[in-house]
């Protein structure tokens, strides 16, 4: 399934009853606000990897609750959802960060709410990148993934433009020092080398193009039409550079 027409943030949910994961590139936290704002207090939002500690965006911030105060702050009259951080804590670089939860808890919270959206990958700010090993932190249970990609990536040089540039040209099988054409940027978003690594057989699966403007819809075009060639089931999803929602 896929659409050249401005997508909105329910097309990203699940089923209720599972968590929605969203990994890659830029436009994560804008999204998981998004969702979050759409869902009000039927979701639960969090993080397997950090957060800067001024991405609270509308949400009501838990920090380290336990199960019985979540679901406290999910059963008031609050409508806004919650985010649940497990601390704050100050970095060497890029100022204070809200620290993730184990990948175990946000499964424990699915019967509380409809929702558990789970921001679950780094990006350091850039529109596309690929997996460390280690990435992405999915939660554990029944997770849907959502991976993201920034148009801004397009056409660019992908040692400027990408996080985790080596690895990214090798899961591409390019030069650093080329561009990330839609073409390569197709093959990262359905690559087990790339944005499916580590999802599960039975998941979901879906892409969301952020930052798509009238200069890169030329570009977005043909990464739709690639993605569709290769993988036709998977829905691709697409949001205006002017969206709104908090910064990446």
């Amino acid at each position: 399934m896929t659409t050249g027409e401005p997508a909105h943030v329910s097309d990203l949910l699940g089923t209720p009853g599972r968590i929605t994961a969203l990994v890659g590139g830029g436009g994560k936290t804008t999204l998981l606000h998004g969702l979050g704002t759409y869902l009000g207090r039927r979701a639960v939002l969090t993080t397997t990897t950090q957060m800067a500690a001024d991405e609270v965006g509308g949400a009501r911030l838990l920090l380290g609750p336990s199960r019985d105060e979540i679901a406290e702050a999910v059963a008031d009259d609050d409508p806004r959802p919650v985010l649940v951080w497990s601390r704050i804590a100050d970095k060497a670089s890029g100022g204070p960060k809200g620290l993730g939860v184990d990948r175990d808890a946000p499964s424990s919270w699915l019967a509380l709410v409809d929702h558990v959206l789970v921001e679950a990958d780094g990006s350091r700010g850039h529109p596309a990148k690929a997996p460390a090993p280690h990435e992405p932190a999915l939660p554990a249970g029944p997770t849907d993934v959502v991976a993201v990609i920034g148009a801004n990536a397009l056409n660019r040089v992908i040692a400027d433009q990408c996080h985790r540039p080596l690895r990214l040209a090798a899961a591409v099988d390019c030069s650093p020092y080329e561009r990330l054409t839609p073409e390569r940027a197709a093959i990262l978003l359905t690559s087990p080398d790339g944005a499916r690594r580590s999802v599960p057989m039975d998941a979901g699966y879906a892409i969301a193009i952020t930052m798509v403007d009238e200069d890169s819809r030329p570009l977005v075009d043909l990464l739709v039409a690639e993605v569709a060639r290769r993988e036709p089931e998977t829905p691709v999803h697409q949001f205006a550079a002017q969206w709104p929602g908090v910064r990446e």
